[in-house]
């Protein structure tokens, strides 16, 4: 099975990489400035010439706030761009995984969503990935659509990282206490995504590390991993901490359907957390510039 990663030099599209890399699949990364997917015909072109057997299209506009401003290039990105591509895949037979987020819900149901829940985002990054995700349905062939949500891991900065390095220059930290959501290392995705892959699963999914906590919790599982001072941390409200996107306050994602293609839960956030912290503790110099 050959497999094409759009997004290659973001988070997710590196740890696809490695991973499809190492267990011996035929893979191929593609990322701007060679390949806007925006523009019409070039996903056409990108498949034509690497003739992939499935796009696993990891890439997206992620700058949550940054949306709520720059409205025409969220949508360009998480919703015309994966139209494109996924009527590429539909006209050259390739199959289809897009990558989308818990950010398609709205936050408010106590029990968790469940794969065919009705998506209803608070924020225009949301809408633009329930966009993406409608045009992924809308194109047919065979498709894929993997939510998953908190996403941390090597390259560009994320929450996880972003802690560890404060907590290293001992700088106290406000972190939110009244959101809760599934963190997911994106080595544990990767290795979900290669999976599903190789079961051919058709339809929605649901792919985060094992268990819920809040950003508060989260931060300090970051503390105890890397041998911080936890009492840096200090947990504070949604209202005092003011973004210029709403965030869902209960954003989890339960999986019903993994199981039914007979794979496993996937490893528990703290495990995955003190995994990619060991990992930077590992590699501080080079992730220092990374």
């Amino acid at each position: 099975m050959r497999i094409l990663v759009t997004g290659a030099r973001g988070q997710l599209g590196r740890a696809c990489l490695e991973v499809l890399i190492a267990a011996g699949f035929d893979t191929v990364g593609v990322d701007l400035p060679d390949s806007d997917l925006t523009q019409q015909g070039v996903a056409d072109r990108v498949l034509a010439r690497h003739r992939p057997d499935r796009v696993i299209h990891a890439a997206a506009y992620t700058a949550v706030d940054r949306a709520e401003t720059e409205r025409d290039r969220a949508l360009a990105v998480n919703a015309t761009a994966t139209a494109l591509v996924a009527a590429a895949c539909r006209d050259h037979g390739c199959a289809l995984t897009y990558i989308s987020t818990d950010y398609v819900f709205a936050g408010d149901c106590a029990e968790g969503y469940l794969e065919d829940a009705p998506t209803d985002p608070l924020n225009w990054y949301g809408v633009t990935k329930a966009r993406g995700e409608a045009a992924v349905r809308q194109a047919g062939g065979s498709w894929q659509i993997v939510r998953t949500s908190w996403l941390f891991g090597h390259g560009p900065a994320n929450f996880v990282r972003t802690v560890y390095r404060r907590l290293r220059r001992c700088e106290a930290l406000n972190v939110v206490a009244d959101q809760r959501g599934c963190p997911t290392y994106t080595l544990d995705l990767a290795e979900l995504l290669k999976e599903l892959a190789a079961a051919e699963g058709v339809g929605i999914f649901h792919g985060t590390n094992s268990g819920v906590c809040s950003w508060y919790e989260l931060a300090q599982a970051v503390a105890a991993a890397g041998g911080c001072d936890v009492e840096l941390i200090r947990p504070c409200a949604t209202a005092d901490y003011p973004t210029a996107a709403r965030r869902p306050a209960y954003s989890v994602l339960r999986d019903s359907r993994l199981a039914t293609l007979g794979l496993a839960p996937r490893p528990a956030w703290r495990d995955a957390v003190a995994r990619y912290v060991g990992w930077l503790q590992a590699n501080e110099e080079r992730s220092e510039h990374d």
